[in-house]
């Protein structure tokens, strides 16, 4: 391991709690620049919120503008902007850009274009197509509508024939394990650091539908399965590393579907079930991820760390109604993350806080989120 660098590093995104947290365990200087400018947050490093200190909204444009503002020689990106390449060149401007490229960001998450690599290759990708295509959905399979540029499951919706007025795309939809990996690319190789089994619409935790919130750390599946599961995931990642030049920490959603792994898609940034890897394997990810600009990746098994490391969960609280914030001043201790201000109001569907646990079992991590997320809201309501 190199040593960190010590000019700072701004964190943009639409939350960068996790990306400074990580980074200061390596270590690293960051400066942040999100929306929301977390309690938690503000406790590891100077930064700008577009909430607090400057009462707006949250666009990729508004992220790129006040970017100038800030001194920092590097930048590292997270959520929301990987379907933004432009604003993110603009982040780039005289920055050394510790990220995938604009360029890849264009060509990586062009449905098309994955599905035609991943087809050539003999690997699984729901059928897609266009809502405005001549060819009609098989009436005989379910469908899924998702717009172009979301991200967690936001505005994701069963297709009941017809379309939202919005650029979107029709995903055949695949029973199964919603999973994610992570990995960490060097344009040539990828490294897989971890896979989960993703939480989708949980009601206990204030979601519905297909919204993303949380993630259990590794998937609760027989041993033989697992391995063939990741044996897939492995190759999938290495093809798309060199097909697409994907270089940091990255990741993969999937369907495990009959005993196949079936792409959703690639997110070509650091993704949120990585401060669980660390928390379970021991692992330095924020490093990982600045040395694979300069062509180094971690020795790291998967196998060998999940023998004998404990199962992590992270679950995100949705508010149920609108609601003030009490004292979150022992919510850290507490393993809470992106943390509320005392007196805060946070609307309906809006995001409280993130929950974290450990156990010995997937199964007990979910049964100890659901319940440390159930006294939660006693709490709160």
């Amino acid at each position: 391991m190199g040593a960190p660098a010590q000019q700072p590093i701004l964190l943009a995104g639409i939350t960068v709690r996790m990306l400074a947290e990580m980074a200061a365990r390596a270590g690293y200087s960051v400066v942040s620049l999100d929306y929301f400018g977390d309690a938690d947050l503000r406790r590891l490093c100077p930064g700008i919120s577009l909430l607090r200190d400057r009462n707006m909204g949250y666009t990729p444009e508004i992220l790129a503008n006040t970017a100038g503002e800030i001194d920092a020689p590097s930048v590292v990106y997270g959520a929301s902007l990987e379907n933004h390449p432009h604003h993110v060149a603009r982040l780039a401007r005289n920055r050394t850009l510790l990220g995938n490229t604009p360029q890849t960001l264009q060509r990586v998450r062009d449905p098309w274009q994955m599905a035609a690599t991943l087809g050539s290759a003999g690997f699984c990708f729901p059928q897609t197509k266009r809502p405005s295509s001549d060819l009609e959905p098989d009436p005989a399979k379910e469908w899924l509508w998702k717009p172009l540029h979301s991200g967690g499951g936001h505005a994701v919706q069963p297709w009941s024939g017809q379309s939202p007025a919005r650029e979107g795309i029709l995903q055949e939809w695949l029973a199964g394990l919603v999973g994610s990996a992570a990995f960490v690319a060097n344009g040539q190789e990828g490294i897989v650091v971890g896979i989960t089994r993703q939480l989708i619409g949980n009601e206990r935790f204030g979601a519905s539908g297909f919204r993303y919130c949380g993630n259990i750390l590794p998937p609760s599946l027989p041993r033989d399965e697992m391995l063939s599961l990741l044996a897939e995931v492995r190759a999938i990642v290495n093809l798309m590393t060199v097909e697409f030049g994907l270089i940091g920490l990255n990741g993969l959603d999937f369907i495990w579907h009959e005993g196949r792994v079936c792409t959703i898609e690639i997110n070509p940034r650091p993704t949120a079930p990585l401060e669980l890897m660390e928390q379970a394997y021991d692992l330095n990810l924020f490093s990982a991820h600045v040395q694979a600009f300069s062509g180094q990746l971690p020795s790291f098994d998967l196998e060998s760390a999940m023998q004998d490391a404990p199962a992590a969960g992270k679950a995100i609280l949705f508010a149920e109604k609108d609601i003030t914030i009490g004292h979150t001043s022992d919510w850290f201790e507490q393993s809470m993350r992106d943390i509320p201000y005392p007196g805060e109001q946070i609307k309906q569907g809006n995001p409280v806080c993130t929950v974290l646990t450990m156990a010995a079992s997937p199964e007990h991590c979910q049964q100890k989120l659901e319940e440390r997320v159930a006294e939660l809201k006693a709490l709160l309501y």
